[in-house]
């Protein structure tokens, strides 16, 4: 079997529900995908086996490793939440954004309600990266 570097396991974006499972992977770590199920309600109520066969679509995309436990299988985080968000970020600017980074935060300053402590936390990333 070929392993898939990070970028190829990155290239392709999750769907909503995969998007769902890993936010469990990502926040319980390695984990049984009943562990998922029980995670998942009471808000979502989805069957054992729809769970089981998304995370196996994760693993098939690279997302997610799994390891024998007993007679089922754990699975972990193969891309960490930290080196998703990069991705998305940088696949958002290219298509959505014009290859531009400032339209990107222009647009996110213009439409969300950002609290003072949230304007001076931004400032200070700004400061940090300007030098």
């Amino acid at each position: 079997m070929v392993r898939k570097t990070r970028a190829q396991r990155i290239e392709k974006p999750l769907t909503a529900t995969e998007l769902e499972m890993m936010n469990v992977i990502w926040r319980i770590g390695p984990c049984s995908v009943l562990q998922i199920v029980e995670q998942l309600r009471p808000e979502r109520e989805l069957a054992y086996t729809s769970v089981s066969t998304i995370v196996r679509i994760l693993e098939q995309k690279g997302y997610v490793t799994s390891s024998k436990e007993g007679r089922g299988h754990l699975y972990g985080a193969a891309v960490s939440k930290e080196e998703y968000q990069r991705s998305t970020v940088q696949r958002m600017v290219t298509s959505v954004f014009d290859n531009a980074p400032v339209l990107l935060v222009r647009r996110l300053l213009d439409t969300e309600s950002l609290s003072s402590d949230d304007l001076a936390e931004i400032r200070a990333l700004l400061r940090k990266k300007g030098g």
